[in-house]
Order: structure tokens, then sequence, then C-alpha cells
């Protein structure tokens, strides 16, 4: 568990005493490829840290097509957040893409230290601070760049993914066809 230590004194430095009573929530787990750490339309009650592993976090629309939303590679939070913070309905899956060791905990217990631990609490503001800007970021590069700059971008903040998962799941990251990503890759091969 000193990966997570590690992660959460890299967002702000944890005292012996928060420590201490955040280790004895966590649980360490493992995930096969194809489990599901959360699916949709449950209500979210864990928090995972994933130790090592990948894992795809997706939406399925009404006619069951897939869009991959975000990868989770290891040393890194995992969990429905939205679902967790408003106690409603989880609207997204996230799924093992490869066998994953991660360390669960529920988060209302991870929480209920806050008002005692308020470096636990910093760093949980970090956190979602650092999603807030990824997520911001992310729907501008959706918006405003061609599919061969998005794919840059992905190889730069992937990578070591590109060889472990499926094509079509950076093609659906990326919302192309896996028939453009391989255009694509063919035409930057060539330059």
């Amino acid at each position: 568990m000193t990966e997570l230590k590690t992660y959460l004194d890299h967002l702000t430095p944890i005292s012996i005493d928060t420590w201490s009573k955040l280790e004895i929530l966590f649980v360490e787990k493992e995930l096969k490829k194809g489990d599901y750490f959360i699916k949709e339309d449950k209500i979210a009650k864990e928090i995972g840290f994933m130790k090592e592993g990948i894992i795809r976090a997706f939406y399925r629309n009404n006619k069951g097509f897939e869009y991959n939303k975000h990868f989770f590679v290891n040393q890194c939070f995992i969990g429905g957040y939205a679902s967790l913070i408003t106690e409603s309905v989880n609207q997204i899956n996230q799924q093992a893409l490869s066998n994953c060791k991660i360390f669960v905990a529920k988060y209302s217990a991870f929480k209920g230290l806050y008002p005692t631990c308020g470096d636990l609490e910093r760093a949980a503001r970090i956190l979602a601070e650092s999603a807030f800007v990824e997520k911001e970021q992310r729907e501008l590069e959706i918006i405003l760049l061609n599919a061969e700059e998005r794919y840059k971008i992905f190889q730069k903040e992937y990578p070591n993914i590109e060889q472990q998962i499926a094509q079509y799941h950076i093609a659906s990251y990326l919302g192309i066809t896996p028939t453009q990503l391989s255009r694509i890759r063919r035409k930057i091969v060539k330059k």
C-alpha cells in the first residue's frame, strides 16, 4: 500500500496520524480482464486506487453503442465520482482492459475522515481540481482539434498503452472509427 501513500504524499504531505486512519479503510482486490469496477445504473459506494493495470471508463447509449471517455493506468484513483458525490445512479462503466490490482475503500468512510484529517481533505480537493481541468481540456480537444492532433495527444498521455489494448477502444476514445485510426497511423508512419 506504499503506492497509495506515495501518491497522496505527492499531492500534499499526509501525516502519520491521517495515514494510520486511512490505510485500514482499504482492502486489496484484483480485477481480471473484462471485470467491472462499477457499472451504470448502480449507485457508487466505493473508491479505488489502482496499483497496476488498465481500466477504461465508458458510456453506453440506449442502442448499446459504447463511447470510451477515459483510460485509467496504474497509480490513480478510480470510481464513479459523480455518483459518489451526489449519491445518485451511476452513468459510467469502468471495466478492466487488463488484469488489475486495486485498493478499495468505502467512500463514506474515506470522506468521513475529512473533518479530522485536513490533509486528506486537501488531497481530495487537489484531485477534484485536477480532474476538472483534465475534463475541460479533453472537451476542448474534442471540439477544437482534428483526429490526428487528438491521436498525437493520446500517444503522449498514454505512452505505453497502445500495444496493450484493442485499437477500437482507442478509436472510440478519439471519437473516430477504427478505419480512420488506421489511416491516421499510416499517415504518421510515412512522415
